[in-house]
């Protein structure tokens, strides 16, 4: 199974001549893949242009509406993600929760997005850890919802990212290898009861978080990270593509 880096941009950069070169330059110190795809998600208007500058990345949304088309002002549905050649969306990040998303929110999204054939990236992930180990309950709350009324054959195609809250921000430290690992087991105990452990075996876990170039090594080999979600170094090239390589040379 192929590892995955989703670069997710949020609202950088702030023009699309600044968002073409950082595209272009990651595109030129990245390494040639065999086992690792790339997906990088910009700010929906500079989706179409990026598209236009190299097939060696895949190009992914944000977020995506639930519903289908009407009146709904500023939203941006599935189908229109879909024919502007968009495969992956990520789902239920937390600062889309922040301003008041929940999980059937998210569930909707999930559902409309796989009805429209592209990969949901469902994010999940706890503000705090409590001593009393509750956190693990929010997760499995987080998990059981989001993904209600989901079918088996549709499990396989989503991608789950663990991305905690507390590791997201200037100033934040990420997990732990080992942390990410405790908890890659559990959110696969947790798929497993709901769909089965043969299915579940075909689901990446990828980590988000403050990863860098320099922690991306030790999520692969001791965390048995899928991949990852990566919001700030996904805008340097260096660091991006550095992790990127890691990826791929672990993968072989």
């Amino acid at each position: 199974m192929k590892k995955i880096v989703v670069g997710n941009w949020k609202m950088n950069p702030s023009s699309l001549k600044e968002a073409e070169n950082l595209f272009e330059k990651i595109v030129k110190l990245m390494p040639r893949l065999k086992n690792t795809e790339v997906v990088v998600c910009p700010p929906v208007l500079f989706i179409e242009e990026l598209e236009e500058i190299s097939k060696k990345i895949k190009i992914g949304a944000q977020n995506v509406s639930s519903e289908k088309e009407g009146s709904y002002t500023g939203e941006v549905s599935a189908k229109m993600l879909k024919n502007m050649r968009v495969k992956h969306v990520i789902v239920g990040h937390s600062e889309r929760r922040k301003i008041g998303e929940t999980d059937i929110d998210v569930n909707r999204k999930i559902k409309a997005t796989l009805s429209s054939s592209l990969v949901p990236v469902l994010c999940i992930g706890e503000e705090v850890r409590d001593e009393d180990n509750k956190y693990f309950d929010f997760i499995k709350t987080q998990l059981r919802d989001s993904l209600e009324n989901i079918s088996k054959s549709d499990i396989t195609k989503i991608i789950v990212a663990y991305e905690p809250v507390w590791a997201i921000g200037t100033g934040a430290s990420a997990a732990t290898a080992t942390e990410f690992f405790e908890m890659g087991i559990f959110i696969k105990k947790v798929l497993s009861d709901k769909f089965g452990l043969k299915v579940v075996s075909k689901i990446r876990i990828i980590y988000g978080g403050s990863v860098d170039e320099k922690n991306a090594e030790e999520f692969i080999k001791i965390g048995k990270a899928d991949g990852f979600l990566i919001g700030r170094a996904s805008l340097n090239a260096e660091k991006f593509s550095k992790i990127i390589k890691t990826c791929e040379v672990s993968n072989r």
